[in-house]
Order: C-alpha cells, then sequence, then structure tokens
C-alpha cells in the first residue's frame, strides 16, 4: 500500500487548525512589551504570571525573547530541556502550581549559544510554540517579547488575530522614569494601537529607591515619568514598581517575588498592580 507523503500546503493547513484549537483553550492573552531594553521587562513578566499563578489562574508563560530568553533563569528552570509527547507536540515545563512555560533557553545545549534568527525563522517558531506546545486550558498566558516593535511582537499579535477573529491580544509596555526609555515605550503604546490591540496600560519600573539606613526615596532614574506618559497618551497608568535589592537576589536565584517574597517593597507595589490588571476581565 503506497503511503501519501503530506504537502507544506497540508501540513500547514494541519498546523492552522492546531492553531486555533490551542488557542480557544485560551481566556486571555497578555503580551508584556518594551520600547528598549533594560527596563525589567522579563522580571514584570515572569511576575505577573507568578502573581496570577498564586491566586488560583492557570497561566502560562511564551518567552518570546528568541535572541536574550531570559525567562527560564528568572522562573528557575534553566538547564530543564523541553519534551515531546507520543503526538509529537511540545510539552511546555511545569514551573509551580498553575504555571509553566516554554523558551527556547530550553532548546539550547548550551546558555551561551547565540540564536542567529532572521525574520521568517523567528515568525516560524513563534507560530510552532502556539500551534504545537499543549498549553491546555489556561485563564491567561503571558508572552514576553523583546524590546521594540519587529518581528516578535508582529508575529504573536497576526498569529493570534488571525487565528481567532473573536478576541484580541491585550498588550502591556513597561518603562522607567528617564526620557529615553519613554521615547520608546511611546512607540510600542503607538504599535499597540495601530495593530488594535488591547492596552492595558504602563508600568513605571525601577520608579525609585529607598535608603537602607534612613528610608529616605532616592529617584535614581527619576520618577513620575511613566504616568506622565500614560496622562499624554490617555491610557491607564497601572503602578510604580521600585528598585529592591530583594528582586535582584531573588532574579538571580531563581525565586520570582510574587511567589517566595511577595511582603518585600517590589511585590507589595506588584501586587496592587496585579489586582489592578485583573480587575480589567
Amino acid at each position: 500500500m503506497m503511503i501519501k507523503e503530506k504537502t507544506p500546503a497540508k501540513e500547514k493547513q494541519e498546523e492552522k487548525k492546531r492553531l486555533r484549537e490551542r488557542l480557544l483553550r485560551i481566556k486571555h492573552t497578555i503580551m508584556v512589551m518594551s520600547g528598549k531594553g533594560g527596563v525589567g521587562k522579563s522580571t514584570i513578566a515572569a511576575n505577573l504570571a507568578a502573581g496570577m499563578a498564586r491566586q488560583g489562574y492557570v497561566v502560562g508563560i511564551l518567552d518570546g525573547d528568541i535572541h536574550g530568553p531570559n525567562i527560564p533563569k528568572i522562573l528557575g528552570v534553566e538547564g530543564r530541556t523541553l519534551k515531546g509527547d507520543k503526538e509529537g507536540s511540545m510539552l511546555p515545563i511545569e514551573v509551580y502550581k498553575n504555571l509553566s512555560m516554554v523558551s527556547v533557553g530550553n532548546l539550547l545545549e548550551d546558555q551561551d549559544q547565540p540564536v542567529i534568527w532572521r525574520g521568517p525563522m523567528k515568525h516560524s517558531i513563534m507560530r510552532h510554540f502556539l500551534a504545537n506546545v499543549v498549553w491546555g486550558d489556561l485563564d491567561f498566558l503571558i508572552v514576553d517579547l523583546p524590546p521594540g516593535t519587529g518581528d516578535e511582537p508582529l508575529s504573536i499579535a497576526q498569529l493570534i488575530s488571525e487565528a481567532r477573529s473573536d478576541v484580541k491580544p491585550h498588550a502591556v509596555v513597561v518603562t522607567t522614569p528617564q526620557d529615553v526609555a519613554l521615547l520608546d515605550s511611546r512607540k510600542s503604546v503607538e504599535f499597540a494601537k495601530t495593530l488594535n490591540l488591547r492596552l492595558m496600560g504602563i508600568i513605571e519600573n525601577m520608579s525609585s529607591f529607598s535608603c537602607p539606613h534612613c528610608g529616605h526615596a532616592i529617584d535614581l532614574f527619576k520618577v513620575g515619568g511613566g504616568e506622565r506618559a500614560a496622562v499624554d497618551l490617555q491610557i491607564p497608568f497601572l503602578g510604580a514598581i521600585p528598585i529592591d535589592p530583594a528582586v535582584v537576589r531573588d532574579t538571580d536565584s531563581g525565586r520570582p517575588f510574587m511567589l517566595h517574597n511577595m511582603n518585600c517593597v517590589a511585590g507589595m507595589a506588584f501586587t496592587r498592580i496585579v489586582e489592578k490588571i485583573l480587575k480589567m476581565f
């Protein structure tokens, strides 16, 4: 008996069907974006997912930063390898109860190995992570995206919108208070508006620092810029997160503060942000 091989067109059609089936089981998608690097976007994305999972929501986190996948390190699963099931689909890594993740970083044999891909390849891996990962039934899929408005955020937004015309992805923009970061964050806001994403608001990270000796607030990178940008752009201001040395220690050790140290200064501020976001659904 002759077995017909699948044509590329047939395979693409089947993947498109799987993509829609997977996304139908995900209630909400939140894209965490930033205009520039170094604003703590991955830390925000990981702790947003952790904070929601802690409240009983079933959450997945997709590390969409192909060239700098930091989510495995932040969530303490660096070195764990992604595996497949009998049907050839990919299984996400379980981080904690109600929280799972997928990252290119868990596909690399060497963590120092650079990923040198052009746009079409990055679009392909984004489609693969959405269509061929067994996410299951999720309340939220948090997507940590690289800085800027390039291939990865565009691919995620288009893939979800094309597969599910009934829903639009949500977007959260992360910035720091200084003018350079705010200039770029405004581009992310306009990107979200152009693609008709549901823009939830701006988070100002590294907002201030409390002196450990006298408790006086020190504005290392200025303060209030994120809130002023939110007012100017007529979008919600979700909150400000101060610089907290405990967050640095927890992040480097793979212990997200929203699971292990919620009573730190940043944890208390972030709890209010998570509550504000959840009230929007």
